[in-house]
């Protein structure tokens, strides 16, 4: 289960513009393989109030992971498209990672 700060860039200090909430689970037994079921859920400017949702597998050993998005809500009503992921830290200590989402939909 995740609910974590959505910000502007990945330093802790960053703006927050809302939260990515969902869960995910292990989803391969031969690789690295999540099942990821996440919304982006904006709490700011002009897009508080919409989310954007995103299910699909995250090969978390790739460099770039693209999942769909398969809607949302708000001004992303009717949402379409897909993100890519990148791991931009990841602490093996805690397990804690700062994720990288660079984001494409066509809306309504």
């Amino acid at each position: 289960m995740i609910d974590d700060p959505l910000t502007v860039g990945p330093e802790a200090n960053s703006k927050i513009v809302g939260r990515a909430q969902g869960i995910y689970a292990q989803a391969s037994i031969n690789d690295v393989g999540l099942l990821m079921v996440l919304n982006f859920v904006f709490v700011e400017g002009k897009y508080n109030g919409s989310s954007l949702s995103v299910l699909g597998r995250n090969s978390v050993m790739s460099i770039v992971r693209e999942m769909p998005i398969v809607g949302g809500s708000g001004l992303f009503r009717f949402g379409r498209g897909y993100v890519q992921a990148k791991t931009h830290t990841f602490d093996f200590k805690t397990g804690d990672a700062v994720v990288e989402y660079n984001v494409y939909v066509f809306h309504y």
